[in-house]
Parts: structure tokens; sequence; C-alpha cells
């Protein structure tokens, strides 16, 4: 295996996590300005430190964004820092809810996150009929995902005047189970909200607020799911319900249209600007418990375009039952790591199988017989397990134990050349794979010059270069000198540099592309 496409599936691993990054106004894009960057793409899984305030380390922010209370938010989320709406916004089916937090400070620049938070957004679960299992039901980050990764929601218009962190907040559950597993993505933005209103709401303070089995979040979405506990605090009075509806790429009523190909610059806004001609509507309505002593805006519809029936797939590899839902396996299961490639079937291992690889489920190959001191534990129909005995739960799934790659004769040397000296393939050396550090966009001093004629709409997709998180599409050849690598020594490598939970998940990630 060539340098590039280790490098390829390093990429392929990142591409299945992602970052809030920007925030728009009425309509109105501000970018980056208020953003606390994360250093990183990687969710936080930890239910002990701060990192569930407001991520990991962030960047600080350029300043405060100015909001009046009732004014249209939007956040948005990619991958990477593109903004490209034909990607998704959060891959590798991470399906789960979406949610917005708000905590009133003294000062949104020098605020910790420590502070309460209360919850003024959020869209989690909806029943698809035509499903049989959760992954295949409505979620607000498949909303998230088909939308550009914008969602809409409204401030509050009775809360207090003052500065506020914003927490918005994706959580994906494909690997989660009773026992824990979710990953959470958050970034906090900086506001100043004016407005006449006192509501001072009471909120919860983060990590406290969530555990690692607690509502919502030590849930499996593999079972056919009647109902779903949005974790966190009740949403409240005043703030916005979302029912999602996105089951493949559309768009939401309302939703800002995607930035101009070339990011063109857009001055920041300030609560004492014009009001924008682009206002997104509502994606949904207030909460039905607001009371509001001042006339409503007449109703806004969030119909969205009839989509398509999502496809569905046969492998889950992850626990399945609920202790709230009672599990009724259908030929429908979950999709793969990787949205865009579909595994094939296993290959059948030879020898014994070790610890921690599967060895049966829907859909396996191979005899299941576990290494000595292991057993063949059925975690649920679809996955498998070689455990040691008296093991409760799942250990870190390495998936199906790969099969020995065939070697190739050796020439036999003729009278006319030489006997080949070349030697057996090396074993591979450690590969740094740190994130990329996520590149703020800020607003220039000055709008940009209009796009040329026959330039592509504002609400268009790029279909320019391919972004920085892309993979390359080509492999180059061995250079002189180059070792070779194999998927086993590759993994080898990652279980040796980066522990085997973290090498499971690469691996995973590498067997959806083969």
């Amino acid at each position: 295996m060539k340098t590039a496409a280790i490098l390829s599936a390093i990429t392929a691993v990142a591409s299945a996590h992602a970052t809030w990054q920007q925030l728009w106004k009425n309509g109105k894009d501000l970018e980056s300005t208020c953003a606390r960057l994360p250093p990183s793409n990687s969710p936080v899984e930890s239910y002990t430190g701060t990192a569930l305030q407001c991520n990991a380390n962030p960047a600080p922010a350029q300043g405060k964004c100015d909001f009046e209370a009732g004014d249209t938010v939007t956040i948005e989320m990619h991958q990477h820092n593109s903004r490209d709406c034909t990607e998704q916004a959060l891959g590798g089916a991470h399906w789960g809810p979406v949610l917005a937090y708000m905590s009133k400070v003294e000062d949104a620049s020098t605020a910790d996150g420590s502070s309460e938070f209360f919850k003024v957004y959020q869209n989690t679960w909806a029943k698809n009929p035509a499903a049989t299992q959760g992954d295949n039901d409505f979620w607000g980050t498949k909303d998230l995902n088909y939308n550009c990764g914008k969602l809409d929601f409204t401030i509050p218009k009775d809360i207090a005047p003052g500065d506020y962190l914003l927490r918005a907040e994706a959580i994906a559950l494909h690997a989660a189970g009773p026992s824990g597993g979710a990953q959470h993505y958050m970034t906090c933005y900086q506001l100043t909200v004016t407005g006449s209103g006192t509501l001072e709401p009471k909120g919860v303070k983060f990590p406290e607020a969530y555990t690692k089995s607690g509502p919502g979040l030590g849930f499996s979405i593999h079972a056919d799911l009647d109902s779903y506990p949005a974790p966190g605090p009740a949403l409240i009075s005043g703030g916005t319900e979302a029912k999602p509806q996105l089951l493949d790429f559309g768009k939401i009523s309302g939703a800002p249209a995607a930035p101009a190909p070339g990011g063109a610059s857009k001055a920041p806004a300030a609560s004492t600007a014009a009001p924008s001609s682009a206002t997104p509507a509502k994606a949904s309505s207030p909460a039905a418990t607001s009371a509001m002593s001042t006339p409503e805006p007449a109703p806004v519809s969030s119909e969205i375009a009839p989509t398509q029936t999502p496809q569905l797939s046969s492998a889950a590899p992850y626990p399945v039952a609920n202790s709230t839902s009672t599990m009724l396996p259908g030929t429908a299961t979950l999709s793969t790591m990787i949205t865009a490639v579909r595994p094939s079937a296993t290959s059948e291992p030879s020898g014994p199988i070790k610890e921690y690889y599967q060895c049966g489920g829907i859909n396996y190959k191979g005899t299941g017989q576990c290494d000595s001191g292991l057993e063949c534990k059925q975690w649920n129909p679809y996955y498998f397990q070689c455990v040691k005995p008296g093991a409760n739960q799942p250990g870190p799934s390495k998936g199906p134990m790969p099969s020995p790659s065939p070697v190739a004769p050796k020439p036999t040397p003729s009278p006319e050349a030489p006997a080949s000296t070349s030697t057996a393939p090396v074993a591979a050396e450690p590969v740094s794979a740190t994130p990329a550090a996520i590149q703020p966009s800020y607003p220039a001093a000055s709008p940009a010059p209009a796009p040329a004629a026959g330039a592509p709409a504002s609400g268009s997709p790029s279909s320019g270069a391919p972004s920085s998180g892309s993979p390359a599409t080509g492999s180059p050849a061995a250079g002189p000198g180059e070792k070779k690598y194999t998927l086993e020594t590759f993994i080898a490598m990652l279980e040796k540099e980066a522990g085997n939970e973290t090498a499971a998940k690469m691996r995973r990630m590498i067997d959806a592309l083969l």
C-alpha cells in the first residue's frame, strides 16, 4: 500500500468528524467572527472534564456578535473548512440529536463556560414509517447533513439583554449503547443580545448535565424505535422545537443560501445594521409552552421538498437493545461507517480468531472459532465477538479478522536475466495522524468585488477545486527507496502507537473503503 493510500485512509477517518464553525443572523453570514473554534474536528467523549462546556482548548474568538431577542440564528457545521454543500456536514452515519444552549454571562469574551446553560433549541428524532431500525429514522444530524450544515432557531424574545455564550451541539449515537458511547461535537459562540425582556432562565452546568448512560446518551439507535428521550434539560418557554424531516440531500425552507464559491467576504453584522432581505424562515415553531405578551409574527411554513426513501443496509457492529425499547430486528439495519462507500461481505478468516475480532452475526462469513482462552459471544443478532469468558460488555471492536494477504510466486530467473535481489516488505514506520487544525473564516474589512459574468450563483454548491480535506484520487508511483505498506503493517503500527481502541476505529473505516 502506497503512502498516499495510507494518508487517504487517515483523511477518511477525519471526514467522519466535524465542527460548528459559522453563524448567521437573520440570513446574514457572520462567518466565524464570534466562534471559539476547536483545535480539531474530533468529538468529546469524556463526562468528567470541562471539555463538554465549549470543547477542548478552543481558540479565542475574534469578538462578539450582536443580536436582538427574537432574531433568527443559523448555526453551521462542516467536516472541514470548505463550506462545501455537496459534502455531508457530519459524515459517517453519525445519527443523533442537534441541540443549542445559551448561558447569560458577565462578559462573553472571558466567560469560561462553567456557568449555567438553558436549552433554546432541539432537533432530535422522528419515526420513519418505512424503517424497521432507528438508523433509518429521521434525525437532527440528518437535517444538518443534508441542508448544507445549517439549522435555524429563534433567540427567545423575553430573555434579558446582556452577554451570552451560545453552545451549539450535535451528538452522534452510532457507537452508543446502554453503557455509553455517545460522541459530542460542540462550539461556543460569543453573543451580545439586546431587547426589553427580563427572563433569566435557570439552567444546567456541564459536564454535570450529562452522564454516559443518561437519557438519550446511553441509547442504541440500532433497534426499531418508538420514542427517543432528548438529552439534557427541557426546552425553555419560547425555545424552538424542530422536527427532523430530511432523509437525503434537500433544503429546509428558509435556510440561508450557501456562500459564493471562493468564500466571498462579508462585513460583520451589528444590532444597528439594516435588516437583511434574506431573513430565513423558522425551521419550526416555538415550544408549545411559550407565553409571549408581544404579538407573534405570522407563521412561516417549514415544509420540505419530498425526499428519497433511504437505502437500507445490512450490518450493525454495535449493541442494539435499549432499556426503554424492545428490539425488533428486521431486514434493514445500520448504514455503513462511511456513507458514500458500502463494504462488501466479510471474507473468511483463516485460523483461530483473536480477541475482540468479530466471530459471527448476520452476513458474517467464517468459522466462528476463537483463539484459546476466548469464547464467541453474541452481543446482538448482527455482531458476535471473541472475548474472554465472563465478559458482560463488548470490547473495542476490531471488525472481522483479516485474512492473510496472498503471497505472489517468485519469478523464475531465466538464463539471460539475473535472479531478483528484492527483499520482503519491511514493517511500516509509525505515522503521525494528528488532525488538521480548523482554520477560522473571518469577514474581511471591505466587501469582495462582484463575481464575473458566468460565475456560479451564491446558493449553488461550489464545483471548483476539491476541498482541502478531500483525499487525492490517484496514488503516485512509489519513489526510489520508498517502503511498501500493507494493511496489516499499518494496523500493527496503529495498535502500537495509538492504542487498540483507536486502531479499531481506524480499521473499521478502512474496511469500509475496501
